[in-house]
């Protein structure tokens, strides 16, 4: 019998866009053809463009997702959320209602005998402290709970608005912001290095940066790791998979493996 792969998937930015009904559908498609051989699925992130995790409320639309989650889980698919810089207020949703294993940090996993160290991506290298103190903000337990008193119809408009203007100021700088900027440049980078010094790593895992990337990185120490940015389901339509012993990333459009760099 086959061994059992691992997937990961991230930034759908389910919300956001004229075609996040068609990319909800085809992320659909996805997890129904993975569901047959699939151990574990790892989404990494920003799966929703906005998400705030109220008593009694659950956001408007996402039921196709939802709903292929619910299914997975049901089928004993371990199933884990890297919560990403856009679906951060998230909390225990999916994990009360699915039993998704939530995770809000990069974490270091055994997986098939190899070290992954997995994350979405925002925040690390702290090459932008401005972004570092809009966190440090957003994740503020005192400030969800005041964010948390408005009402959703506000929270939801504040969001939308703050969402769609990052998104046009970084496409009218594209594609210099979406290019690898190179190792000294990139913050995911730098924070892999520096784990790498810490502990062994195969695999290093990780999305945000919507930019498809494969290539190996290696720390003062001279140790190295296999690094993949995943991508998106945004503008790429990008998976990874580890099965047999290799992670390799894919694009739907083909089903083609995106050689290294």
């Amino acid at each position: 019998m086959p061994n059992k792969s691992t997937y990961f998937i991230t930034d759908a930015h389910l919300g956001a866009g004229a075609d996040t009904l068609q990319r909800e559908k085809e992320l659909c498609l996805l997890l129904d053809r993975i569901s047959q051989d699939a151990a574990r699925i790892i989404f990494l992130g920003d799966m929703f463009d906005f998400w705030f995790t109220y008593r009694h409320v659950v956001p408007k639309g996402y039921t196709r997702l939802l709903g292929r989650m619910a299914q997975l889980a049901d089928s004993h698919i371990e199933l884990h959320y890297f919560v990403g810089n856009h679906d951060m207020w998230m909390f225990d949703y999916l994990k009360d209602e699915m039993n998704i294993i939530m995770h809000n940090d990069p974490e270091l996993m055994l997986i098939d005998g190899k070290h992954f160290l997995i994350g979405h991506g925002d925040g690390l290298g702290h090459l932008d402290k401005t972004y570092d103190c809009l966190r440090w903000i957003f994740r503020n337990r005192i400030n969800q709970k005041l964010f948390s008193l408005l009402p959703e119809w506000m929270t939801f408009g504040i969001a939308s608005g703050w969402s769609q203007k990052k998104r046009s100021t970084r496409l009218q700088r594209k594609p210099q912001v979406l290019e690898y900027q190179g190792d000294d440049r990139e913050g995911i980078v730098l924070y892999c290095k520096q784990q790498l010094l810490l502990q062994p790593i195969d695999f290093c895992v990780f999305g945000h940066r919507h930019t498809p990337l494969q290539k190996q990185i290696t720390a003062a120490n001279g140790a190295t790791a296999a690094y993949v940015n995943v991508g998106d389901w945004l503008l790429h339509r990008n998976y990874a998979v580890f099965a047999d012993g290799q992670l390799t990333l894919h694009d739907l459009s083909d089903q083609t493996q995106i050689p290294s760099l």
